[in-house]
């Protein structure tokens, strides 16, 4: 449909400046008004919105400049006398919306906001993401942070040989990406790209080899990656156990899990690049003799509080486990056996413990290297801290999700934009390793020699109820394959092409990607599925891989206000249905759910569901149906109700095994004394809390507020 004709070339905003006059938006903003009421038309919202400026161009003077609040008057109007009511009562409702907003930025004090983020998204990006003077106030808004980033990563292009008319090209589109939220990358490329710092991964792995000077030597590096914004992965599995005799000195080892607290409160002191605490995995293999002190070793909370830990389990371990028998224990200094234990008291007390405080996880070691892109460089023993990259030892994350939501018109996916986002999604992270800026050298020499990269997803459930399709169903998880499974296809084509423009990683001769006839590629890998934390706060869209955690509930706001927040999709589902209330809300918002709501229609029940109303075996389905097209691992919380029992968290570990998941971690609600997520009825603080109540942060996953440093 064509563009309504523009009389007027520019349009004043409500602060002041101006900006060029777009029909188009118009038609949009109509568009929605008509989609709102269940009457998607988007001819009808064409001629609509030239009503809306045919009118304006007769009732204003020839050269004039129309106010926003003129046009959008207009709109009402024309709505109105078009006998389309409803529409124009959605289109009210949404400007008051906006209003509210914009009132409770300014009681927030939130700065200049051109993108039209929410207050949250806002405040947590001038706490954590803007540029500051040295008094620490804010310089940049949230436009020119983008437009910073953007320039910083587009500079590869010059070192690859473009010109500067093609580096501008690749600026722009990057820029597009993010300023349109369909894609972001990881917080250290949001915090640090054009700055001294320049650190821009997510995390990094860290060997540790069973001496005194190694053991210091990574806990000093570690202290640099945090300081520059990283989060840290190790795997303690090479140092001695406790007891055993130190030939040097003549003393006895005191084991892993005690130079874990020394890491544990290094990384206290250290505040990830003067802007997030720290965030440590630690990983130890099942067939460790200190395996159960390891297990239990954040029984006590606030013990390791730094940490997330996870059990190494190999294929010997769930052999063992599947027909009752004993397995080795090894001393990782001699590699010999030092005793046999039963696999059925290991797995027991590893499922009690998860069930217990949400530690330890699980990944599966074994399978995580039969998908090791380059076994001929080294076997991987650690991951990330939230699990969602198993790396060798140096390597990093250089991690960014698409916002699925967005890749939804008119009830299906738009396959063509996805795919074209996709491939300047994949450039733009080859680009961040380049311009990198690694705190030490031998960080910089991985992250060269494999070029790893995680492109991922976020907004997922937001998409599956744009789609109409249920999470916990069949249909829901076949959704994920399709839609997984071509970013994966396209993420491989888009490596292959930058292979044949730029070369392949260095490593790739010998790397499981080297077969005969094969194209090569610029990346030992390309996908990753994580959490993603506050960028799905940024985007305004549900968290990674989860599902809503509520569809209406309060939100703590930075600065002690507490606002009410309606999933946007939900309200607009209840407004087309006629049965909005604020009741309504409040009635949703003391649980967050409308399972139990008898009174609301069934198909709107069934598709709005939420973390506890979804059984634990759909939830490892759907993170199964990622791992199958995702060449590192997926992050992903099963989320338990507080009844649940051991029994379901075993299930839930067998059934991330019988699938062939990379990893798991459960967490049972409750399971912790503080968290970032609290239901209605619960109690903060000697409060009662009527209503769903979560953190200025939390965007979905781990109720306890799992460390996550994306």
């Amino acid at each position: 449909m064509h563009a309504p004709h523009a009389p007027f070339r520019f349009i004043r905003k409500r602060h002041g400046p101006l900006e060029a006059f777009d029909p188009e938006r118009i038609a949009t903003a109509i568009g929605k008004a008509l989609a709102a009421v269940g009457t998607p038309d988007s001819d009808l919202a064409h001629r609509l919105a030239d009503q809306v400026v045919q009118r304006l161009a007769q009732r204003l003077p020839y050269g004039s400049i129309p106010h926003v609040e003129e046009v959008q008057d207009t709109v009402e109007e024309v709505l109105i006398q078009s006998g389309l009511a409803q529409a124009a009562k959605a289109y009210i409702l949404y400007r008051q919306q906006r209003a509210q907003m914009r009132q409770a930025k300014r009681l927030l004090g939130v700065g200049l906001d051109e993108l039209k983020l929410s207050v949250n998204a806002v405040k947590v990006l001038e706490q954590r993401y803007l540029l500051k003077d040295e008094e620490g106030r804010v310089i940049e808004t949230p436009l020119q942070m983008f437009q910073r980033v953007a320039r910083a990563i587009a500079r590869a292009e010059e070192e690859f040989g473009a010109s500067r008319e093609e580096r501008e090209r690749w600026e722009e589109r990057f820029l597009g990406m993010m300023l349109r939220l369909d894609f972001l990358p990881n917080s250290p490329t949001l915090m640090n790209a054009d700055t001294p710092l320049g650190q821009l991964s997510a995390c990094f792995v860290l060997p540790i080899e069973d001496s005194l000077v190694s053991i210091f030597d990574t806990l000093k590096h570690a202290a640099l990656v945090h300081q520059s914004g990283g989060g840290t992965g190790f795997s303690f599995s090479r140092l001695r156990p406790r007891g055993d005799r130190v030939r040097s000195t003549g003393g006895m080892a005191s084991g892993p899990v005690s130079f874990m607290r020394i890491y544990d409160t290094a990384t206290e002191v250290i505040k990830q690049g003067g802007k997030r605490r720290g965030a440590n995995m630690g990983i130890l293999s099942v067939h460790h003799p200190d395996i159960l002190e390891f297990i239990q070793a954040k029984a006590q909370e606030g013990v390791l509080a730094n940490f997330n830990i996870s059990v190494a389990i190999t294929d010997a371990f769930m052999d063992a486990l599947a027909t009752g028998a004993d397995y080795a224990l090894v001393n990782p200094r001699t590699g010999k056996e030092v005793r046999r234990v039963p696999a059925r008291v290991v797995f027991d007390l590893i499922c009690t413990q998860a069930w217990r405080t949400g530690d330890p996880g699980i990944i599966f070691i074994d399978e995580i290297n039969r998908h090791n892109p380059t076994p001929h460089v080294g076997t991987i023993e650690a991951t990330n801290p939230c699990g969602e990259v198993p790396l060798l030892p140096y390597e990093s994350c250089n991690l960014g999700s698409i916002n699925l939501s967005h890749y939804v018109k008119n009830r299906q996916i738009d396959w063509e934009r996805l795919r074209e986002t996709v491939h300047w999604a994949i450039r733009f992270l080859d680009n961040v390793i380049q311009v990198n800026r690694y705190p030490i050298p031998q960080l910089e020499q991985a992250a060269r020699a494999n070029r790893k990269v995680g492109l991922g997803v976020m907004g997922w459930a937001d998409t599956l109820i744009a789609l109409g399709i249920p999470y916990d169903s069949s249909d829901g998880v076949g959704m994920a394959e399709q839609v997984m499974g071509f970013i994966a296809q396209e993420a491989d084509r888009a490596s292959r092409l930058l292979a044949q423009e730029r070369g392949p990683f260095p490593n790739f001769r010998g790397s499981r990607w080297d077969t005969v006839g094969a194209t090569p590629r610029r990346n030992a890998t390309v996908t990753s599925i994580a959490p993603t934390g506050t960028l799905s706060l940024i985007a305004g869209c549900s968290s990674g891989i989860e599902p809503l955690f509520a569809l209406v509930y309060v939100r703590e706001a930075m600065e002690g206000m507490r606002l009410l927040e309606v999933n946007s999709a939900f309200r607009q589902a209840i407004e087309a249905r006629g049965v909005a209330s604020d009741a309504l809300w409040e009635q949703v918002a003391r649980k967050g759910s409308i399972r139990d709501m008898e009174h609301l229609p069934p198909d709107l029940r069934r598709l709005f569901v939420t973390d506890f109303d979804i059984a634990p075996q759909w939830h490892v389905r759907m993170q199964a149906a990622f791992q199958r097209h995702t060449e590192n691992a997926v992050s992903k919380t099963i989320n338990l109700p507080h009844d649940a029992t051991v029994e379901d968290v075993k299930t839930a570990f067998l059934l991330a095994w019988e699938l062939k998941c990379k990893g798991i971690t459960v967490y049972r609600y409750g399971s912790k004394s503080q968290q970032v997520l609290y239901l209605g009825g619960d109690v903060k603080h000697g409060e009662v809390i009527p209503f769903v109540l979560v953190h200025p942060e939390y965007g979905g996953g781990c109720p306890a507020g799992t460390l996550c440093p994306i």
